[in-house]
């Protein structure tokens, strides 16, 4: 059984930081490309970064997060990691990891991160 498990999320003031983790078991994970996907209150689902799963991985991110997050994985841990560093309102949503990138396979069940004063 798949099973993708997000950790890290809560409330944080703007200009605040998070991590968030992803553990990660009943996938090859060190063979599989993550994302970080979130879904804001009332909006639908953003993709947020992704990572590829060879050596020197291939990182992307969406234009609103671009020097602010950073994607990274730790596939001794089966571990996926999302920094996220000045953080701003618009950015609170639940966070979900999730197999795979433009193509997804399994999701977690999602972490809160909430930004506000």
């Amino acid at each position: 059984e798949v099973q993708l498990v997000e950790s890290g999320g809560g409330l944080v003031q703007p200009g605040g930081s998070l991590r968030l983790s992803c553990a990660a078991s009943g996938i090859t994970f060190s063979n599989s490309h993550m994302s970080w996907v979130r879904q804001a209150p009332g909006k639908g689902l953003e993709w947020v970064s992704a990572i590829i799963h060879r050596r020197g991985a291939s990182i992307s991110y969406t234009d609103s997060v671009k020097g602010r997050f950073t994607i990274s994985r730790d596939n001794a841990k089966n571990t996926l990691y999302l920094q996220m560093n000045s953080l701003k309102p618009e950015d609170t949503a639940v966070y979900y990891c999730v197999e795979g990138w433009h193509e997804y396979g399994a999701w977690g069940q999602g972490t809160q991160v909430t930004i506000s004063s």
